[in-house]
């Protein structure tokens, strides 16, 4: 009996003592990015491949010199990128041609790819001009949410929108968002005359911002999946909403769209780099209090996706993180 009381008591002091390792390293973590000092800050810079000569860098403050600006990430995309490219500049060109006031630009961030990531970008900026078709090169591996922070930090659209690299979202369901990113807009410029103001609501003044969802395919998704993966998948949509708060419910898809005024206030405060900035994106849309419009997208899974089971313990220490770093004040929010 004794025994079994002095192995049960070590377990209880092993876990204890991991108990309060993980609490410590969660409180280390959250107050070394206490001040963002863990992101990429150089400025960007931009080369003509053409003329090789540098382009002037934009910033998130400078006023919108186009209508819409993409921002791509991409890390090892050789493979999928050119597919989704074409498919991408084929419909800006085609909306382009029927409307001059639609101008566009692609920012694809190259996240330290270490395959011809970099080549297949630069091809297109040849074919397309670097005013349409711009890069940024990283240099080494941050994160999918560095790569949009910067991408969104150095473009010059009123709505930006981010998109994966491989496609799996139609970049035509991006006047989806479009058209509920306009209604608010209008419901502000109706809220405006009838207060006698005589102002125009430019969309770029406009703090909002709509996400594509794929909350409508989870039915069939939990048909077909292993049962794991849908408890997995139930487990993180809890810490999500423990994390976040309810509103949204699929936070992980990754197109997403912003107006330029909710962009400067969201992505001059995000820290989170990797695998849970939308969440963190959520949060702080519901701090600023930015207008978020949950809609449906259509979306199909591209075999050679990044994100796999070992995943999981990742998003949840970084949801952790969310949570002290924000509710205790450690993080702060810069308006």
């Amino acid at each position: 009996m004794g025994a079994i009381w002095t192995i049960f008591e070590l377990l209880l002091i092993s876990a204890i003592v991991l108990a309060f390792g993980l609490a410590a390293a969660i409180v280390f973590e959250t107050f070394r990015r206490r001040f963002n000092h863990t992101h990429v800050e150089a400025p960007p810079v931009f080369e003509d491949p053409s003329s090789l000569e540098p382009v002037p860098c934009p910033h998130i403050f400078d006023p919108a010199a186009k209508y819409i600006s993409l921002v791509i990430p991409a890390y090892n995309e050789e493979h999928r990128l050119p597919g989704a490219l074409d498919e991408t500049l084929n419909y800006l060109q085609r909306r382009a041609a029927n409307d001059s006031a639609f101008t566009y630009e692609v920012i694809i961030v190259d996240d330290g790819s270490t395959d011809g990531t970099k080549r297949v970008a630069f091809e297109f900026v040849k074919r397309y001009s670097v005013d349409n078709v711009r890069v940024i090169l990283l240099g080494k591996n941050h994160g999918k949410g560095e790569a949009i922070r910067k991408g969104m930090l150095h473009s010059r659209g009123e709505l930006l929108l981010m998109l994966d690299a491989d496609g799996a979202t139609r970049v035509d369901d991006l006047e989806k968002l479009e058209n509920q990113i306009h209604a608010v807009a209008n419901k502000g410029q109706q809220l405006e005359d009838s207060a006698g103001r005589d102002s125009t609501i430019k969309i770029s003044d406009v703090p909002a911002a709509a996400f594509g969802s794929r909350a409508h395919l989870e039915e069939k998704a939990l048909a077909t999946r292993k049962w794991y993966r849908n408890f997995l998948m139930k487990g993180f949509h809890l810490v999500v909403l423990l994390a976040a708060g309810s509103g949204i419910r699929d936070t992980q898809c990754g197109f997403k769209m912003f107006t330029r005024s909710a962009a400067r206030k969201l992505f001059l405060n995000i820290r989170l780099k990797r695998w849970c900035f939308d969440v963190e994106l959520v949060y702080l849309c519901k701090w600023f209090r930015v207008p978020m419009i949950e809609i449906s997208v259509n979306w199909t899974e591209i075999p050679g996706s990044k994100v796999n089971l070992l995943s999981i313990p990742n998003m949840l220490w970084e949801m952790a993180i969310i949570s002290l770093g924000y509710r205790t004040g450690i993080w702060k929010i810069y308006s």
